[in-house]
């Protein structure tokens, strides 16, 4: 008589899920008490400088957007919208490009002084966490 083993079914996944089963993992289990210093000062490096460039960017855009709006009132019909003060439409054009033209000239410099300022707040802690990593 043959002897029946009681075999289960076994599946292994794919490489992909796998990594994927082991990314969800480590979203909910339990950190370890002390981050890794050297991921801590990335981390802190990087946040100064987004800062930065997100306000850069925020007025860099905001002032093109105002830009175009007063090529848009030069350059096409959109002057017929101010009706009886079309005529007014290139002046004000003008105005308005030239009023957009302030906030993109800032954009660098305020880039610089919110990523001094920054820096200021963050240097004892990425000097604190750079003298132990370098011992």
């Amino acid at each position: 008589m043959e002897e029946k083993s009681n075999q289960g079914f076994t599946y292994t996944y794919s490489a992909k899920e796998q990594a994927e089963i082991r990314r969800i993992r480590e979203k909910y289990a339990p950190r370890a008490e002390e981050e890794d210093k050297m991921e801590r000062l990335r981390r802190l490096d990087l946040r100064v400088t987004q800062r930065a460039q997100t306000v850069a960017l925020i007025l860099g855009v905001l002032g093109t957007l105002v830009l175009g709006l007063g090529m848009s009132l030069v350059m096409s019909d959109l002057g017929e919208l101010l009706g009886a003060y079309r005529k007014l439409a290139m002046p004000l054009g003008i105005l308005i490009g030239v009023l957009g033209c302030i906030p993109i000239g800032f954009a660098y410099p305020v880039y610089h002084v919110i990523l001094q300022r920054e820096r200021e707040k963050i240097a004892p802690e990425i000097l604190r966490l750079t003298e132990e990593l370098l011992k």
